[in-house]
């Protein structure tokens, strides 16, 4: 399957899959972390009162991390606008690193440079700005990483635009389903209209920007 053959990202059926695949997960993951909370709660009114001790640990991390989980279903639905926006680009090799890129703004938690749309010879830097769930990238983008680990990610797929955002992914080992979605932010800041004339942001790469939350400043 020929992933030129799409229009947008969306349009590919198993990026569709994965993506709701991925949208389940984060709702079972939710109503688990709630679930658990409310049972064991009842458990313990049926229990010794020492049994309350060993439940107590649960009961003071579940909420904050049921509030993390509920924080993953919105950017999962920011996922869902990049993909119906933009195709996926399939990119080889491209440079890649864990440490700072020194010319970034703001937090980063490991980089990747792509060609700028409108100079294919310029790279733009693209970060992660979010540590969570980065765990599996991460240690692939590590300077010593083991071979086998890199050799994942030396094929992605990008569906944005670096200028402003997008979404990355590694393909399984078939190549052809992505998996592992991360969204990345343009690692320069937003920049000013110097900047977006040297990158050749047009209108309608403005228009696009918008349909995912991203403007930036002319």
């Amino acid at each position: 399957m020929n992933l030129a053959e799409f229009i947008t990202a969306w349009a590919h059926p198993p990026t569709r899959r994965a993506w709701m695949q991925h949208m389940f997960l984060n709702v079972a993951g939710l109503i688990g972390w709630i679930g658990g909370w409310i049972a064991l709660l009842a458990i313990s009114t049926e229990t010794p009162d020492w049994v309350v001790w060993i439940f107590l640990p649960y009961w003071i991390y579940g909420p904050y991390r049921a509030l993390v989980q509920a924080s993953y279903i919105p950017t999962a639905l920011r996922m869902r606008r990049i993909l119906r926006t933009f195709p996926w680009q399939v990119l080889r090799d491209a440079p890649r690193g864990l440490t700072d890129y020194p010319e970034v703004v703001g937090p980063q938690h490991g980089w990747f440079e792509l060609p700028n749309p409108a100079d294919p010879q310029q790279q733009l830097p693209v970060v992660f700005t979010r540590h969570y769930r980065l765990n599996w990238w991460s240690r692939r983008l590590a300077p010593r990483a083991e071979p086998q680990l890199k050799a994942q990610i030396e094929t992605v797929w990008f569906a944005g635009d670096p200028r402003m955002v997008g979404l990355i992914a590694a393909p399984t080992p078939s190549g052809q389903k992505p998996r592992r979605f991360q969204i990345v932010d343009q690692g320069l800041g937003k920049g000013d209209g110097n900047r977006i004339a040297e990158w050749g942001i047009t209108p309608e790469d403005l228009e696009r920007g918008r349909r995912v939350g991203v403007t930036p400043n002319a």
